[in-house]
């Protein structure tokens, strides 16, 4: 058996039957054993959304209780150097993949392709293990458990020359890593104290992010919002959850809506429960201006951000730590109707209404009407994606209906990366439609992903909201004096492009064909691009409440 057999083997055992990548000489073998032990290969056309598919794949399979990271390939040199945004974006989600990737000769400074694989990977932030000798099982064990651990990418490097040597591990058998995180209850002193701090408080909230769904905590999430009378919000990953609730407040961050910001500086406790509370979730520590924080979190050192202390911190798991505090607070007798009244559900109820017009340019429609109609026609079946740019303002905010995924791609602020996020997450929920919604700049970076879409008939549905521009930066140089001409570029119609790569597409003008377009998706879901022609003149609520300081 060979180094590259016994890796392959070893990467079975762990459990992967799925794989993204794009082949060269680096990597054949590897992919060869791989497809010959019944892993599925995904072959896309460029080596950044490799990453991308696997960072969608392992995000939607984490959210599903799996613990498995997903895998993407490629080659040395340039193969390895067209990771680097993805990468970024995949670290800076905190998503656990192991990434294989071949190697050139070692020492060999004239060949053409080489590459310093180490440095490359730790300047895109990932994990590195090389495998440098013939004994492959203790790299390949040490990168699944390490990206289980910290969450991350981790690079498996590997020479050819050491790939084609023959394995000293072959006559043992390999020991996959055990992927099981023991859960840990909170330390008696610090539930006492976050008890102490909730039942001080006349007006609390619940910040539920990540960590939350990942420990399956969604039920004790609300168990302690009715027992105290708190709001639910969400972080903008974990949007649309549990928003059941009529006390659902949305996302909490500058995706909060008037009605939740005012609701939010009344707040006098925050409980963040497996949430960043980075400044993003608190509009820079400004939305909770007299709240104490109770922060619960199984990192244990996991840390509030804008310059802001926890006055308690809880390390522990989500759900654990929940479940201790509802039973510490039943037996104390404490219930709360706090913020839980008619009043309140009713201007929750009415919080997304939008009264500001906008001269829409003919032929364009409206982008929140866009967004707004097809929250109402795609049933909760129908996954969410959301891209990047100015444009997925409108989708997080509008946006609400519960959905089987929902994933939020602004980790890293790159455009580009919803498309292919979202084909990994068809991979990994094979038997669930998504949509995403993404801008036409960030959707043409990857147009040749697409045909990859067709090719494994995945049953993604793309709106293209496309304002013909690069619509954050149309905006900013109207704001700051600059010609905002020079952010326009003209598109073709993007519907017949998808047409003639395999897939259906329209183009849309109307709301009519918006509707009619969709239930023809639903009707049969395959790779399908909507190109919706969108006004430029309607901003975004974060952009007119950010840019523009309107309170809306």
């Amino acid at each position: 058996m060979k180094v590259y057999e016994r890796i392959a083997a070893a990467f079975l055992a762990e459990g992967v039957r799925s794989v993204f990548g794009l082949m060269g000489d680096g990597n054949m073998h590897w992919i060869d054993a791989m497809a010959r032990g019944g892993c599925a290969m995904y072959h896309v056309r460029h080596e950044g959304p490799a990453v991308a598919l696997a960072d969608g794949w392992a995000r939607v399979m984490r959210d599903r209780g799996s613990d498995l990271p997903g895998v993407a390939t490629t080659t040395h040199g340039p193969g390895f150097s067209q990771l680097a945004t993805t990468l970024l974006v995949a670290s800076r989600a905190r998503t656990r993949l192991v990434v294989f990737v071949g190697e050139g000769p070692e020492g060999d400074n004239e060949f053409h392709q080489r590459l310093d694989h180490r440095r490359f990977a730790q300047a895109v932030e990932c994990g590195f293990e090389r495998v440098s000798s013939a004994e492959p099982d203790d790299a390949v064990r040490r990168a699944f458990m390490r990206s289980r651990a910290e969450s991350r990418p981790i690079v498996l490097s590997v020479t050819v020359r050491t790939q084609l040597l023959d394995s000293e591990d072959a006559d043992e058998p390999y020991q996959p890593t055990s992927g099981r995180n023991t859960r840990f209850a909170p330390a008696p002193d610090t539930l006492d104290c976050a008890v102490r701090i909730i039942e001080k408080s006349d007006r609390p909230v619940i910040i539920a992010g990540r960590g939350a769904v990942w420990s399956g905590a969604g039920a004790a999430v609300i168990s302690l919002a009715e027992r105290i009378g708190a709001l639910v919000a969400t972080t903008l990953m974990t949007k649309n959850w549990l928003n059941h609730d009529p006390f659902h407040a949305g996302i909490s961050g500058n995706y909060s809506t008037r009605t939740s910001i005012k609701l939010f500086a009344e707040a006098d406790c925050v409980i963040a429960v497996g949430a960043g509370l980075n400044k993003f979730t608190t509009a820079h520590g400004f939305l909770y201006p007299e709240a104490r924080f109770i922060h619960i979190d199984s990192d244990q050192n996991a840390r509030m951000g804008a310059d802001m202390e926890a006055d308690c911190f809880v390390a522990s798991d989500a759900r654990l730590a929940l479940e201790a505090i509802v039973r510490r607070l039943t037996d104390d007798g404490f219930q709360a109707t706090a913020f839980r009244t008619s009043e309140v559900a009713d201007l929750l109820s009415r919080s997304l209404d939008d009264p500001t017009e906008y001269a829409v340019e003919a032929g364009t429609l409206d982008p929140r009407a866009v967004c707004r109609m097809l929250d109402s026609e795609l049933p909760p079946a129908v996954g969410l994606v959301l891209g990047g740019g100015h444009q997925v303002n409108f989708g997080t905010m509008l946006m609400t209906k519960s959905r089987s995924l929902v994933l939020a791609n602004q980790h890293f602020g790159a455009i580009g990366q919803g498309l292919t996020t979202a084909m990994g997450a068809a991979v990994a929920a094979p038997d669930t439609p998504l949509v995403l919604l993404e801008g036409d700049a960030g959707f043409l970076m990857y147009l040749s992903e697409f045909e990859t879409a067709v090719r494994y008939e995945l049953p993604l549905l793309v709106v293209v909201v496309n304002d013909q521009a690069l619509g954050a930066e149309f905006h900013k140089m109207a704001l700051k004096g600059l010609d905002p001409a020079l952010a326009t570029i003209s598109t073709p119609d993007l519907g017949a492009v998808a047409v003639a790569l395999g897939g259906n597409g329209h183009l849309i003008n109307s709301l009519e064909d918006l509707r009619s377009a969709v239930a023809e998706f639903m009707a049969s879901p395959r790779p399908t691009v909507l190109d919706v022609r969108s006004s430029r003149t309607v901003l975004s609520v974060p952009y007119r409440r950010v840019h523009h300081g309107m309170d809306v």
